[in-house]
């Protein structure tokens, strides 16, 4: 399989499509050099820093209360990290923590259970076990699943999780 091109610029159109305006972020080596930089100089996008995963699946469920839509970037680490908070407040709570997941290490074209990083192996069978879908983002033509999952989160009021395989440029 030729190896497409994953571009930020790619990635933000489809946040934006799925009417995201508020990024709740803790910066992560996947994500942040093009991704997380640039949605700080767009204007479409207000990004909130906070100190913990957990703090931002909190910040997330707060922004839905107020009416708004918003996705939680962090690294494959603080979703593990943050599972707790996941569990009680998007899943028992019945929130739509979007979450958009960056699988530092993990190898191309390979699926993320078959990743020899132990950490990424792991997610998705987590991410399963608590009910939660996932989709893996690793090319431009990947994106389109962007916005139906953001919007099935919010119209099932149950988190999701857009797992990010390489790192966007």
């Amino acid at each position: 399989m030729a190896d497409y091109p994953l571009t930020a610029a790619a990635i933000k159109n489809e946040i934006k499509r799925a009417g995201i305006h508020f990024v709740v972020a803790l910066p992560d080596r996947v994500t942040s050099q093009y991704l997380l930089k640039g949605m700080l100089s767009d204007a479409d996008f207000r990004v909130v820093q906070v100190c913990k995963e957990d703090e931002g699946v909190s910040v997330c469920s707060g922004l839905y209360a107020a009416g708004k839509r918003s996705i939680l970037m962090m690294q494959y680490t603080g979703l593990l990290d943050s599972i707790n908070s996941i569990r009680g407040i998007g899943v028992e709570g019945k929130f739509p923590v979007c979450m958009f997941v960056g699988l530092l290490g993990k190898e191309p074209d390979v699926a993320p259970t078959q990743s020899k990083k132990y950490g990424v192996k792991i997610i998705e069978p987590i991410l399963d076990v608590m009910g939660i879908e996932h989709h893996l983002i690793e090319r431009d033509g990947d994106t389109p699943k962007i916005v139906p999952a953001i919007d099935k989160a919010y119209n099932d009021s149950f988190p999701v999780a857009v797992l990010i395989g390489k790192e966007p440029r």
